[in-house]
């Protein structure tokens, strides 16, 4: 690395020049403007951050995917657990988690047909978990599952 330097010089007075630009060398070594990692290095690394950055944005939305898919929610069309959906169960006569009291006449196989008109042997099974019975005696209080 070199250096400029303006010098005044005596013996050049006469030609009325008094100042020269003179070469001055600063050292053997030049000095270091920039340590560390290289410009190729710093773009690799730089591509490497994007690239964790992408695929961390593809796993969150794909968590938050199956978390909505997987929320239990009547807005998205779930099923009871007699195997009616939310929609049919809310509108039939019987819905999950309401108290029927037992007729003269009715079974187990005459209400699980009430709660889920569609499939009332997966009601029936619901019914028969919920009592620990097949039977059913007019005046019983039921929890409809």
């Amino acid at each position: 690395m070199a250096a400029v330097e303006v010098i005044e010089v005596p013996e050049f007075e006469e030609l009325d020049q008094g100042r020269y630009l003179h070469l001055v060398s600063v050292g053997t070594t030049p000095r270091v403007l920039r340590t560390g990692r290289t410009l190729a290095q710093r773009r690799a690394a730089r591509l490497r951050m994007i690239q964790r950055r992408r695929r961390t944005a593809i796993a969150l939305l794909l968590v938050i995917g199956l978390v909505i898919l997987a929320w239990p929610g009547h807005a998205f069309g779930s099923t009871t657990n007699t195997g009616l959906s939310t929609d049919l169960a809310n509108s039939s006569v019987l819905a999950p988690g309401m108290l029927y009291v037992v007729q003269p006449g009715d079974s187990i196989s005459s209400i699980a047909a009430k709660v889920n008109p569609v499939e009332p042997a997966l009601a029936r099974r619901a019914l028969v978990h919920e009592l620990g019975s097949s039977y059913v005696v007019p005046g019983e209080h039921v929890l409809i599952p």
